[in-house]
């Protein structure tokens, strides 16, 4: 794995069962330096916590996810990105 921590465009969506409990719709494809990476699987999910004078907030939804072709990829959502900034990233990606 290799650590990338770039801004994606998310493409379409997967239908998620945790959207009506708030996990975001996993984007079924993304766009990033120019290619576009159709994502056929998510091995694992996860959520980063941020910690404010003494109370936890959810910050981050993490997914571990297969891509066409068989690379493996780290992407995640970040709650608290500000209006008009990227939400989507992603942060490892296997060669």
């Amino acid at each position: 794995m290799r650590f990338v921590g770039e801004a994606i465009e998310p493409l379409g969506a997967f239908a998620a069962d945790g959207t009506a409990s708030g996990e975001p719709a996993v984007p079924s494809s993304f766009r990033w330096r120019g290619e576009t990476l159709e994502v056929t699987s998510i091995a694992a999910t996860r959520r980063g916590l941020k910690e404010d004078r003494g109370e936890k907030y959810l910050q981050k939804h993490y997914y571990d996810v297969t891509l066409a072709g068989g690379r493996t990829a780290t992407i995640y959502m970040d709650r608290h990105a500000k209006p008009n900034a990227p939400r989507w990233w992603l942060y490892t990606i296997s060669e």
